[in-house]
């Protein structure tokens, strides 16, 4: 069985405490796992202030260098696991298995992962707006006759990862050529790639001592986003709201992400279904930034029922399947409890289930050790339904008609949102709406993100802070 240590300054770590990874559908064991005590964790994370210096040490385009290597090292080599090794396929095989992930989805997610890691410094001039990086290796540059100067806020930068897709991982990875150590802390079922990156990372250069990888509890969590000066923490609300006053954790819940057709598109709504069904059940719908909602100001329920027949065409298939377009779920009790939570809220009067309606089945499905929810697609007659603006790890949305006027107003807080309309004056007030993160202003997917611009707040805004700077004399 695989062993995967732990990272303390890079280091292999072996503990005596593990956990144990078995496959969702045999429940066979997988990979076990060293746990990192909070003690450890502690005795390490002073040692960062070391670690940044041998970072600082480095010009940016050499450890953009390295990043390309690490590209190809994640993506086409064997890499170390322990004592073991593993090449790319056994890392996908390995992650599909422990997270229920189907294979198709985890090697097109980890694809998002290289590109990264490949088009690093395409990243990093979308996260600065086009800085000069040379502020990165000197703390200030001269650029269009002015001065630009930033300060570092971290000595390291602290990630507490989910399970729920690898393509997330995208988002931590240029902390190193922002030259800012990594302590990462996995999600229970998802080691595989966090630790993966780290080891490509390694051999193509980076100090060890940079690379953390701290498999803990709970408890252990805590202490790594106290104890690094600037995290990002990913969880569902109840995980999340503990630190939403804290500036020093960036958080990415719920996304709870959107479809608004205006005025002027409403007619033509039956053109832009493919589109609508794309942002709805791409990734399995496991994204924050898959559709959960859509807001329009008629045709709700004719536009419920052609979603719906739609995604009664996606199927549970097996974890192997390359047709394959939704996970299972690792632990089915998780998927039990989500389509109960569809159940409750569907009794509250308003709303209906029209996909489970059109396919004539249950949406939770059940075999052996596995268990999927098909799509849902909720028509709620007013947006105060308690389905109205939720969100679930599986392809669902609700409908609803609300007049355009009223949509800005109603919506909420909206990570990601596509604009059906042309209307020059309703853009400007998506363009001024303060509940919007993510634009996309026409029949452009939401799930389609383009690397030179923030996904979900901003890495190097978080890592680093301008300051004011005046030189009586500039070598």
């Amino acid at each position: 069985m695989i062993h995967i240590p732990a990272l303390r300054l890079g280091k292999p770590y072996v503990s005596l405490e593990k956990t144990t990874l078995v496959h969702h559908v045999t429940g066979e064991p997988v990979a076990e796992v060293s746990q990192v005590s909070g003690i450890a964790l502690n005795r390490d994370l002073p040692k960062m202030t070391q670690a940044k210096k041998e970072l600082q040490a480095i010009p940016v385009k050499d450890l953009i260098g390295m990043y390309a290597k690490a590209a190809d090292y994640f993506a086409k080599d064997t890499l170390p696991v322990g004592e073991s090794s593993q090449s790319f396929d056994d890392y996908i095989r390995c992650l599909s298995s422990t997270t229920g992930s189907p294979q198709v989805f985890c090697r097109r997610n980890a694809g998002k992962v290289e590109y990264v890691l490949r088009n690093v410094e395409e990243v990093i001039a979308g996260l600065t707006r086009g800085l000069d990086l040379a502020v990165l290796d000197n703390g200030y540059a001269i650029q269009g006759g002015r001065m630009q100067a930033f300060y570092s806020t971290t000595d390291s930068f602290g990630a507490i990862l989910p399970s729920n897709s690898p393509g997330v991982h995208s988002l931590w990875v240029p902390a190193i050529a922002l030259k800012t150590p990594l302590v990462l802390k996995p999600g229970r079922e998802e080691p595989w790639t966090p630790f993966r990156v780290l080891q490509a990372l390694l051999k193509a250069g980076i100090p060890a001592s940079a690379l953390n990888f701290y498999p803990t509890d709970h408890a252990g969590a805590g202490d790594i986003l106290r104890g690094t000066g600037r995290s990002m923490l990913f969880g569902d609300a109840r995980t999340t709201d503990a630190y939403k006053n804290d500036h020093r954790v960036e958080l990415h819940g719920p996304g709870f992400s959107k479809i608004l057709i205006g005025d002027d598109m409403v007619d033509k709504w039956e053109q832009y279904i493919d589109v609508m069904v794309e942002c709805i059940a791409a990734n399995g719908g496991r994204s924050c930034i898959n559709v959960s909602a859509v807001w329009t100001p008629k045709h709700g329920r004719a536009i419920a029922e052609a979603l719906s027949k739609k995604l009664c065409e996606i199927k549970a298939r097996p974890w192997d399947d390359p047709e394959a377009a939704l996970a299972a779920f690792a632990n089915p009790d998780v998927g039990v409890a989500i389509s109960g939570m569809v159940d409750e809220g569907l009794k509250t009067p308003g709303a209906e289930d029209v996909t489970e309606r059109i396919r004539g089945t249950p949406r939770l499905v059940r075999e052996g050790r596995c268990a999927w929810i098909l799509p849902a697609i909720i028509y709620c007659d007013n947006y105060t339904h308690p389905l109205a603006n939720k969100e679930f790890l599986f392809p669902y949305s609700s409908v609803l008609e609300c007049p355009q006027a009223d949509m800005l107003k109603r919506i909420g807080p909206s990570l990601a949102v596509m604009a059906l309309t042309e209307n020059p004056a309703f853009i400007r007030q998506l363009l001024d709406s303060n509940q919007i993160e993510r634009l996309n202003i026409g029949a452009l997917p939401t799930n389609r993100l383009t690397w030179d611009q923030p996904h979900e707040g901003n890495l190097f805004t978080h890592l680093y802070r301008q300051r004011a700077l005046q030189l009586s004399k500039v070598e």
